[in-house]
């Protein structure tokens, strides 16, 4: 009988492999029931990498990337599918960048709160401002920093190598 390590090992080197969101969301939920904590992690966090349809590395895939994770959280704590409705109205009308400038300007949401609190940080849109310095004004980069540093995130704030005007968190 294979051990609770080999098991694991096994799992996310399934999970490593797979770019099928049904797949993933199932390995998801079968570690949940079985408190697999870690390959449960690693499927989810999979999952919302693979599950946007824009394109890797844009400013639009992270965003949406965010948006799931949320959404996943937020359905979890609740019992009941969950969908950030204002936001992807928002998203809708005027676009992804216009909606993380926007709402990184506001007060800290229960949305941002719930994600630092899984530890999931990256997945915050003021994370993702962060990611794309060369698209958002200082204020808003500003703030952005601010609230993650606030939070106990550490930012690193070396400049990415390709591009002397992006910043890299």
């Amino acid at each position: 009988m294979a051990s609770d390590d080999d098991l694991t090992r096994r799992a996310l080197a399934r999970i490593a492999r797979s770019n099928d969101p049904k797949e993933l969301r199932k390995m998801a939920d079968n570690a949940g029931n079985a408190e697999n904590h870690i390959v449960k992690e690693a499927a989810l966090r999979k999952l919302y990498e693979v599950r946007p349809s824009a394109e890797v590395g844009t400013l639009e895939h992270a965003v949406w990337q965010s948006i799931f994770a949320l959404e996943d959280a937020l359905t979890e704590e609740r019992g009941k599918t969950t969908r950030l409705a204002r936001t992807r109205q928002k998203i809708a009308r005027e676009g992804e960048l216009q909606t993380v400038d926007d709402l990184v300007k506001k007060s800290a949401s229960e949305g941002y709160r719930m994600l630092i609190e899984r530890g999931w940080p990256e997945l915050t849109f003021e994370y993702v401002a962060l990611q794309f310095p060369g698209r958002f004004a200082p204020h808003i980069l500003g703030a952005a920093e601010a609230r993650l540093s606030e939070s106990g995130v550490e930012l690193k704030s070396a400049r990415h190598p390709a591009d002397d005007v992006d910043r890299v968190v």
